[in-house]
């Protein structure tokens, strides 16, 4: 099984992209946000999940281990598959996505294309626990180029601060729906300490 990909992105589709590794071109399927920060002959690396069926073998490409980690996370729900999972981390970025969950905020995961008001509802709703841990794994390393640099001090800030109101004894769902609200209210450029602070606030309400 393919893990990981790393090459020169030779062509990039609306919903693919060519991947040559060695002189070999890997189609690989990946979401709209994936495919925007891709350009042909640009060196990339991405994690790779493959999906192997009687007809055929599918390569799906993500620029973070905790991308692969959402979209596997996704297709445990009922009537989410791999379109449907790469059309919400094309719509929503990790963060965001972890951030809706925490607030039961369905209707933002309902922007994505193909997911109506009921699938919305209960993506929220089955992965509220399921989330946090996803979140606090410290899976949100990239892998891909730094252009992602930002969003991995943002992903590690929030990671950080779930994971110290964990080990306080709050439950995961607790702690990443206070650190969820607290990143609302301060913004992306919160650090650990400000949102545990932030968080802390949230849970003696």
């Amino acid at each position: 099984m393919i893990g990981k990909l790393k090459g020169i992105v030779d062509a990039v589709g609306e919903a693919h992209a060519i991947i040559d590794v060695g002189g070999v071109g890997y189609e690989v399927q990946a979401s709209a946000r994936t495919l925007r920060n891709l350009a042909p002959g640009e060196p990339v690396s991405l994690a790779i999940e493959t999906h192997v069926r009687e007809d055929a073998i599918r390569l799906f490409g993500f620029t973070s281990e905790v991308e692969r980690a959402w979209f596997r996370l996704l297709q445990t729900i009922q009537g989410v598959g791999a379109k449907v999972a790469l059309a919400v981390l094309g719509t929503l970025s990790p963060q965001d996505l972890a951030n809706a969950i925490a607030l039961q905020n369905w209707a933002a995961v309902e922007q994505s294309p193909g997911v109506g008001k009921k699938l919305a509802q209960r993506i929220v709703a089955e992965l509220k626990d399921k989330a946090p841990a996803l979140s606090a794994a410290g899976l949100n390393v990239p892998v891909a180029s730094a252009k992602g640099g930002r969003a991995a001090v943002d992903d590690n800030a929030t990671a950080e601060a779930i994971s110290a109101l964990t080990n306080l004894g709050y439950q995961p769902a607790q702690a990443s729906q206070a650190v969820a609200a607290a990143m609302a209210e301060l913004g992306q450029a919160a650090d650990t300490a400000k949102l545990i602070r932030r968080g802390l606030k949230e849970l003696a309400r």
